[in-house]
């Protein structure tokens, strides 16, 4: 037995991943959830404000709201977007040995689902999940643009920071899904043009609109008349963001630079270990038939990663942005993956010695972090 596990270990890695799981998710809800709790007290109470959508839906449902609630949607919403990803990914490659490897370098991969249990109530992953559901639908149709719209909107108004963390991996998959397999025509271009300006709009209305006017105390009041127990006052130390200027957001940022750049080594070694899966990338990339949709693919890679570089500029959340940032790499590979390619390309082998070291020490990592690695 014990040398069966030795010569095939992916499968106890995907375990060991699972209690980890387990793990930072009872390390999670012992924690206070300070800015996810406010998002669910907010609303648009005073009239347009920034980052309400979430609050003005579980407004509709319920007029007081309890912590646990935070974890309990955190943990749907979590829940679903693991299904999606398991979906997408069987879809696309299957649960086979030959691509267990590859499975476990993303699904296990500390930036991923393991980051996103610890990030429990914030909102990034609703960006991951809307990509995974455009990934799996059927892209033929114009309303597949207007359907990736639609959600970009959604995502924005949930946090406008959406703009720079997965709407450009939505418009990327958007291009590869159905602009490159759609002739051009008036129609589906102007569509293209006009969501993309539509959704530039709101985010500039979010960012220099959405502030709040009324006085600081007079918004504390209406969020404790919506708290369960209005006593926690704690659980508002964070309300001061919903009056923060893009320019003091800027400012705090860069303030907190030197220190923030210390774990540039550590993120650089966590990208590192994920080798084998870039390798594999690269060597997709490298296999796409078309010559111009391969030169679109690495210039789309690179202004996803200028969209998270200018987010580094502008606050300073950096372990959750380099976390989301390699996951919309992980998005990409699979819209990469439909195209048609000069070759069958391998992945990652499972008995590699060299992968298998790469597996157990993303195994054995638990998440990255919010501000700061670990």
């Amino acid at each position: 037995m014990n040398l069966h596990w030795r010569k095939t270990p992916w499968r106890l890695m995907l375990a060991i991943n699972a209690a980890v799981l387990v793990g930072v998710f009872l390390y999670k809800v012992g924690r206070p959830p300070f800015v996810p709790y406010i998002h669910l007290l907010v609303d648009y109470h005073f009239g347009f404000t920034k980052r309400a959508l979430i609050g003005a839906i579980v407004a509709l449902f319920a007029a007081k709201i309890p912590v646990w609630l935070v974890f309990a949607l955190g943990g749907a919403i979590w829940l679903l977007t693991a299904w999606l990803f398991t979906v997408l990914f069987r879809r696309t490659f299957g649960f086979d040995r030959t691509h267990l490897p590859l499975f476990l370098f993303m699904a296990g991969s500390p930036f991923f689902l393991k980051n996103f249990m610890h990030t429990l109530g914030h909102f990034d992953i609703y960006g991951c999940a809307a990509a995974l559901v455009l990934l799996l639908l059927p892209a033929g149709s114009i309303w597949f643009v207007v359907l990736a719209a639609l959600t970009s909107i959604i995502l924005v108004l949930i946090h406008h920071i959406h703009l720079l963390m997965y709407v450009p991996t939505i418009a990327a998959i958007v291009l590869v899904r159905y602009y490159f397999r759609q002739r051009p025509t008036p129609l589906n271009v102007s569509v293209g043009m006009l969501s993309a300006a539509g959704i530039s709009v709101l985010f500039l209305v979010a960012q220099f609109y959405g502030t709040l006017t009324v006085p600081h105390e007079t918004f504390l009041n209406y969020l404790r008349s919506r708290m369960a127990d209005p006593q926690r006052n704690d659980l508002l130390q964070f309300s001061y963001i919903w009056y923060q200027p893009l320019a003091r957001e800027i400012s705090d940022t860069w303030q907190r630079m030197p220190s923030n750049l210390l774990g540039v080594p550590v993120y650089a070694l966590l990208i590192w270990l994920h080798t084998p899966l870039w390798r594999y990338f690269r060597t997709l990339i490298g296999a796409i038939a078309d010559d111009l949709h391969r030169k679109t693919i690495l210039a789309l890679l690179v202004g996803i990663s200028l969209a998270y570089l200018v987010m580094f500029g502008m606050v300073f959340d950096y372990s959750r942005w380099i976390s989301n940032w390699a996951v919309c790499i992980f998005l990409m590979l699979f819209a990469v993956r439909a195209l048609p390619g000069t070759a069958a390309v391998i992945p990652p082998s499972p008995d590699d010695s060299k992968n298998a070291i790469f597996g157990w020490i993303l195994t054995v990592i638990p998440r990255v972090g919010i501000v700061r690695p670990f």
